[in-house]
């Protein structure tokens, strides 16, 4: 497998100044992995722009958890052949798919038979909320969500950076018609994309995250399915200027028929009708709300270690 995607494309090499990542800090070696442990294998899904093995981002992240927890099995999610394909793919690639691909390659790792952990990253979170709800075998024991976007975002003031041609396409295609079904189905942030000014029309045309938010109909497998999570554990960065909303990050949002005002996950519709189980899970300690003072995906390798490894463990 390639392990630098660094240069594997222009889109990846704009995106890399603002997704971060760990604090400056200098890795050590890699340590022996057992071969014998009682570990719990962890899989991880990068966001937006990124790819499975950048060296600055889910590589860093990768050797950190195999040095903290040695002998653990880190799966990092490649979405398609190579890293190039993985990066383009987090912009163009219709998310149901890349879901169901995912589903399946984890179903056929022997090394996952037994469950494992899932830490996925800005957009990476909710896709593997999706896997949670869609595919329960092998079980999924903690979620992770790192600045994930729950409730979709209604804007993207940074994506990655303004001088990006590719954020500026994103920008025009989603203002044009966020909800057309060529853009629904060939534009990733367009699926998460969440407009309280035009609520009907998202419930009706998203493609992904009014089915994985059951804004249409139940489905109570998704709801049977997100409820055998141990801990949904979600991050909020405080001082998050990619985000927007950022309360999505705790599965809070704008407000219907309006784009000031925000609501919580605990006051919204979604969270009072329980329409995903979120409000059986809150109640049963289930639901972990974690929160940072940094910008969209910066922590420090301190912060990692006391708050999220005691999931991973």
């Amino acid at each position: 497998m390639p392990e630098d995607c660094k240069n594997g494309s222009s889109m990846a090499a704009v995106v890399l100044p603002w997704f971060f990542l760990v604090s400056p800090v200098v890795l050590a070696a890699s340590m022996t992995v057992n071969e014998a442990n009682g570990t719990v294998p962890l899989v991880l899904w990068h966001g937006m722009g990124d790819c499975c093995c950048n060296p600055l981002s889910l590589g860093a992240i990768k050797k950190m958890i195999e040095q903290e927890i040695p002998g653990i099995y880190v799966l990092s999610l490649m979405i398609g052949k190579n890293v190039v394909e993985d990066t383009e793919n987090s912009f163009f690639m219709d998310v149901n798919q890349q879901v169901s691909m995912v589903c399946s390659q984890l179903a056929q790792d022997p090394k996952l038979k037994g469950g494992y952990n899932a830490m996925g990253f800005s957009q990476g979170a909710q896709f593997l909320r999706a896997v949670a709800q869609r595919c329960p075998s092998p079980p999924m024991k903690n979620l992770i969500s790192v600045g994930g976007q729950h409730q979709g975002v209604y804007g993207l003031p940074r994506c990655p950076g303004e001088s990006s041609h590719v954020c500026d396409m994103i920008r025009k295609a989603l203002n044009s018609g966020a909800y057309s079904d060529l853009i629904q189905k060939h534009l990733v942030q367009a699926q998460y994309w969440h407009d309280p000014l035009n609520d009907d029309l998202y419930k009706q045309r998203s493609l992904f995250l009014a089915d994985i938010n059951q804004e249409r109909v139940v489905n109570e497998t998704y709801k049977k399915n997100l409820q055998m999570l141990n801990k949904f554990v979600m991050v909020k960065f405080l001082q998050d200027s990619v985000v927007d909303p950022v309360d999505s990050e705790w599965f809070g949002f704008l407000k219907t028929g309006q784009a000031k005002e925000t609501e919580t996950l605990q006051e919204s519709v979604l969270y009072k009708e329980d329409r995903l189980g979120l409000a059986a899970m809150d109640k049963a300690g289930k639901l972990v709300f974690l929160a940072t003072d940094g910008d969209h995906l910066q922590f420090t390798r301190e912060w990692f270690n006391t708050n999220l490894l005691p999931y991973l463990r």
